[in-house]
């Protein structure tokens, strides 16, 4: 097919209108909050711990549709889930099931709530996807939504997903340049007022498109989770949310000392095309009202920690940049491994605290938090740091 029409597409990433611009879009009504709150939630099997201490959490439609409601009615700003097509972990009890589909659960939750985003995990590459089913499902969600949906574009890290939908895996850096493409074509076709036609590169065409209707807000929200150079520069184009991991590993300590040049970068990209980014970043947080209480619960997940799943999933082919600083760490310590998520914030209310307040001060602008136990360590969350992050000035 034709070659990439690089003038459509720089005009493409200029011109569109993005949620940001209107001051009554949901989110920008969510990022008037100091930081972003949000739940990362346990749509698949094992949630993020690799432990078989006992423990509610579920992937169910259910139970996330119950975390969902608590989160909204405690303030939290937005939901999005992990995205597999398929088992992995070796065979042990907490290896990652594919669970629900990200896409269709988090679409699901627009009846069951009001204010809260909802954020859409999508490979946008495996199928492949055709840009204009895409654009019409998303217009259609928008309008559901009333502006609080978005997706969180992936490009796939995994060989055997690749794989599995016929592919092999594709180069790393080129994911990007055919995601942008993707992204570029959504954004006009969720903006053209004009039929138009467009011819791309890859495996999909169309002739005199148009999408209506067209969404509330310019367009729906756009995340994406990366670390490397072509992620970051996809994410100061397109992203008005970047998901990032700490460069330096999963304690608090690693955290803080890398992340303030990385998330300086991330924003950087995002300047130099006129625009603005937040960072996410996902701690998986393990609070308890004393010292000796959470280091009693921590210490019970680690005994119970699922080593054979956390050997499978290291064997798993990926190229993935953002979790290079971790994978060794993780395999020499116990916490990083059982506990999960990126970063581990271990601690009291009060710790909790001084941990989120200290990372928002190394540049991250929200912080979608993951728990062993969900449901009554989101509970227990709500009740006893919530609070104190509004008094620190984190929230309001």
């Amino acid at each position: 097919m034709d070659a990439i029409d690089t003038t459509f597409l720089r005009a493409s990433k200029e011109a569109i209108a993005a949620p940001t611009d209107y001051p009554q879009s949901p989110l920008s009504q969510a990022l008037r909050q100091p930081v972003l709150l949000g739940l990362f939630l346990p749509i698949h099997h094992g949630g993020w711990s690799s432990s078989t201490l006992p423990r509610t959490t579920d992937w169910s439609v259910d139970y996330n549709a119950k975390l969902t409601q608590k989160a909204e009615e405690l303030g939290f700003d937005l939901v999005f889930g992990y995205s597999t097509w398929q088992p992995k972990g070796g065979q042990g009890p907490t290896r990652t099931e594919a669970g629900l589909d990200a896409f269709i659960a988090t679409a699901s939750l627009a009846g069951i709530t009001s204010r809260i985003l909802l954020i859409s995990t999508i490979h946008v590459l495996y199928g492949p996807w055709h840009p204009i089913h895409l654009a019409k499902f998303g217009a259609t969600l928008d309008h559901i939504s009333k502006g609080r949906w978005g997706i969180n574009v992936v490009t796939g890290h995994r060989a055997y997903e690749h794989e599995l939908f016929g592919w092999n895996q594709i180069e790393h850096d080129r994911r990007y340049e055919l995601a942008d493409e993707f992204v570029s074509v959504l954004k006009r076709l969720w903006s053209e007022t004009e039929n138009f036609s467009y011819k791309s590169q890859n495996s999909w065409q169309f002739k005199d498109a148009y999408i209506s209707p067209r969404p509330l807000y310019g367009r729906p929200i756009l995340v994406n989770a990366t670390g490397s150079d072509a992620g970051i520069e996809f994410a100061g184009r397109h992203s008005d949310i970047v998901f990032i991991t700490s460069p330096g590993g999963g304690d608090i300590e690693s955290a803080l000392s890398s992340l303030p040049a990385h998330t300086a970068r991330v924003k950087k990209s995002a300047i130099a095309n006129g625009r603005q980014i937040r960072t996410l970043l996902n701690p998986l947080i393990v609070v308890r009202e004393t010292e000796k209480e959470v280091e009693e619960y921590a210490q019970a997940i680690i005994d119970h920690a699922d080593y054979e799943s956390i050997a499978g999933r290291s064997r798993v082919s990926s190229d993935a940049h953002a979790w290079k600083g971790h994978q060794k760490r993780n395999l020499r310590h116990g916490v990083g491994s059982a506990l999960g998520a990126n970063v581990q914030l271990i601690g009291s209310p009060e710790q909790i605290t001084e941990q989120l307040l200290l990372l928002n001060k190394a540049g991250v602008d929200g912080f979608q938090l993951a728990f062993y136990d969900f449901d009554p360590d989101l509970d227990f969350f709500g009740k006893r740091v919530l609070p104190l992050l509004k008094q620190a000035g984190l929230r309001f």
